[in-house]
């Protein structure tokens, strides 16, 4: 699980860089939260690209996490980078003033795909691709919110791991605010990813490295020491977000199908 932050800096900054150049662009926009991930996306970001070239949007919900805003009202200006702050609250209560609903799920995935509907408004606007901030455990627990904050032209965060992000965050010089935090989406006060999860980022992580990287079965990662239910917890996790992990399924028709076939840009000359 260790990771040479050294090296996996210089390969994720030469990804940013290659891909945004690949599709045409040479700015970057992302979503600052305030939180581990998306500080660390940003540091990364400016290496690649230049702070000028980099836009973070924050989009807090209400003044209901003032630290949150700080710090990366905080982090904007330490990188250079340009900012904008927008106040989600005015959309969401709007909609939810028609369509009333108790969930703070419900609520707290509005409130995501409405951050993410003002990313791809801004990336229109200023010509840049949007930089993912999802990390490996979330994406393979399903953790996020599809066509919401796990929505991104190109996720520089992907194949690292939480507690690898963690490492690397130290490496990049993480203001230790930002890194002290307990890990949170920011959907409602006082809410925690491993509260809602119930299992800790150290243990999920440790897990999943034996289930995905290892592939080993879950009696194997049982015997290495883990409690069953949350070897079971974790697979139950992974196997209920498939659907967020993939494009939808087209049903093939044609000789050439997107997805199957037809992998532009890689077979266009083919």
């Amino acid at each position: 699980m260790k990771i040479n932050p050294a090296f996996v800096e210089k390969i994720l900054t030469r990804f940013i860089r290659d891909e945004l150049t690949r599709c045409g662009f040479t700015k970057g926009i992302l979503g600052l939260s305030g939180g581990l991930d998306s500080a660390v996306c940003a540091i990364l970001a400016s290496r690649a690209l230049g702070a000028k070239n980099v836009l973070a949007l924050i989009m807090p919900y209400g003044t209901g996490f003032p630290a949150d805003i700080k710090d990366a009202t905080g982090l904007a200006r330490t990188l250079g980078i340009r900012k904008k702050t927008i106040d989600i609250a005015p959309q969401v209560d709007a909609y939810f003033l028609r369509f009333p609903a108790k969930s703070r799920v419900l609520k707290g995935n509005k409130m995501a795909r409405e951050r993410m509907s003002i990313l791809y408004d801004f990336s229109a606007r200023e010509k840049a691709l949007i930089l993912g901030t999802s990390n490996k455990t979330e994406l393979l627990i399903g953790y996020g919110t599809i066509h919401g904050d796990m929505a991104c032209a190109i996720n520089p965060m992907g194949d690292l791991y939480k507690t690898q992000v963690r490492e690397l965050g130290a490496y990049l010089g993480v203001p230790a605010g930002i890194m002290k935090k307990q890990p949170t989406a920011g959907l409602w006060p006082g809410q925690t990813d491993e509260e809602e999860i119930g299992v800790s980022y150290p243990e999920i992580d440790a897990v999943l490295f034996e289930l995905a990287d290892q592939r080993k079965t879950r009696n194997e990662v049982i015997a290495d020491g883990f409690k069953a239910e949350v070897v079971d917890r974790i697979i139950s996790l992974i196997k209920g977000s498939e659907f967020k992990r993939r494009l939808p399924p087209i049903a093939k028709i044609s000789s050439r199908t997107v997805g199957h076939d037809f992998l532009y840009p890689y077979d266009w000359d083919k």
